[in-house]
């Protein structure tokens, strides 16, 4: 329901746009594009249905899309390190392990949904845009695929990532809160 809710907000943003809000979204899109490498901090949440995961992380994505971070909390995983790309991921860490399932049908652990972000904000299918509380509203798909994951991104007043929910078929499966958000 509220996938659909956000779908109508943000198709009704889009109808009424004369086309500065998609100038907007490509502007930061381009920003991204250039830049050799940005970073932010994350606090990420993933919705299991029966249950839920959360924690932090800073993070740092590099020109090609990858994305390295470091696990801030909680203290029991803080201090996990990894790398996510297209091509796969790798975590480093000292006695502690990462298990926290998998979500959108056995295809995103919550640990890469910055990657998703990413990912999905450097060349992902913008599909509508619009406003939400006088901030704007993307929404993207992760990949040109029937089976896209669709993300709707809140930008902050300077344009620049604030908030992302992650949606499979239509269902919010990820939470994130984005801070401290540099891209020079």
């Amino acid at each position: 329901m509220l996938a659909c809710f956000c779908a109508v907000l943000v198709l009704t943003g889009c109808a009424a746009s004369d086309g500065g809000e998609m100038n907007r979204a490509l502007a930061l899109r381009g920003k991204l594009l250039k830049a050799g490498s940005w970073s932010f901090q994350a606090e990420i949440t993933g919705d299991f249905g029966e249950k839920t995961v959360s924690f932090s992380m800073d993070c740092t994505a590099g020109d090609k899309g990858n994305v390295a971070f470091t696990v801030t909390a909680p203290e029991s995983i803080s201090g996990v390190t990894g790398e996510i790309s297209a091509q796969g991921g790798k975590l480093t860490f000292d006695g502690t392990a990462l298990d926290f399932g998998l979500l959108a049908d056995g295809r995103l652990s919550p640990v890469s949904g910055a990657w998703v972000l990413v990912s999905a904000l450097r060349g992902g299918s913008i599909t509508g845009v619009g406003e939400r509380d006088g901030r704007l509203v993307l929404n993207v798909n992760d990949s040109y695929a029937d089976d896209a994951l669709s993300l709707d991104v809140t930008l902050d007043e300077n344009d620049l990532p604030a908030q992302a929910e992650v949606f499979c078929q239509g269902k919010g499966i990820l939470s994130m809160k984005l801070k401290n958000v540099v891209i020079p």
